[in-house]
């Protein structure tokens, strides 16, 4: 992620300060345990004065988020929950709604399909902004996925707490996604990618499971890097793409 955003120009910091977001423990109900944590994050983002916050997880990203409203009524983080709020992105949709390109200059010679997330789609409410970027990636044969919407079952300690949900949840999933014959699986969250990745490989399915960020860093042509205003094509809004 860091070498795809400097290439595109960007000047990237990483607070050593920052742990975890805390969405694990305050997702398992942890709410006033989880505040020293939350705390931390602001304190770890708002230690360098930068212009945006990216990050290559859409749960992370709605988690700090969430902060603003958590912290409201706290006289000193508040005013911090919020400003931090204001300024995070999941990564592709900084670098397609902020910077505003649509061609990263990425090369891939192969058959994917693509998982989305929940807490990207249903919580952030960015629904394409993957899909442009992936279908500008040179020579990228993309297979539409059957239930694209369908959540892969993970949720965290949803998987640990209800197996006997999870797991056919994460079953439907893979099978959808052999089903289209891709060779490879692309993803925006680490934890989704976790959950199938780790089913496919336990039912002996040989599909490569990759994050956007590698995707977009594979054999990249900078000459190839394209500005959405250098092009003739239009905006696509953020809830263009899915059945829900």
């Amino acid at each position: 992620m860091v070498e795809v955003l400097e290439r595109l120009g960007c000047e990237t910091f990483m607070p050593e300060k920052q742990v975890c977001c805390g969405q694990p423990t305050y997702n398992s109900g942890y709410a006033k345990g989880s505040m020293k944590t939350f705390k931390n994050e602001i304190d770890a983002l708002s230690s360098i004065d930068a212009d945006y916050i990216v990050g290559p997880s859409g749960s992370c990203v709605f988690m700090i988020k969430e902060y603003e409203e958590i912290l409201k009524n706290d006289p000193v983080y508040g005013p911090k929950a919020k400003e931090v709020a204001n300024k995070i992105y999941e990564f592709s949709q900084f670098i397609y709604r902020v910077l505003g390109i649509v061609d990263c200059g990425a090369e891939l010679d192969a058959k994917v399909t693509v998982h989305r997330s929940c807490h990207m789609t249903r919580l952030i409410g960015e629904r394409t902004a993957p899909f442009v970027l992936l279908d500008h990636v040179k020579d990228m044969d993309r297979i539409p996925l059957k239930n694209v919407q369908l959540c892969c079952g993970f949720g965290g300690t949803f998987s640990a707490k209800h197996p006997e949900l999870s797991g056919p949840m994460v079953d439907e999933k893979v099978q959808n996604i052999v089903d289209t014959n891709a060779e490879i699986l692309i993803g925006t969250e680490q934890s989704c990618l976790m959950n199938i990745a780790g089913r496919m490989n336990r039912l002996g399915h040989p599909i490569k499971v990759m994050h956007i960020a590698e995707v977009l860093n594979h054999n990249v042509d900078p000459n190839r890097i394209k500005y959405l205003a250098d092009t003739d094509e239009e905006v696509v809004p953020a809830n263009g793409e899915g059945v829900f």
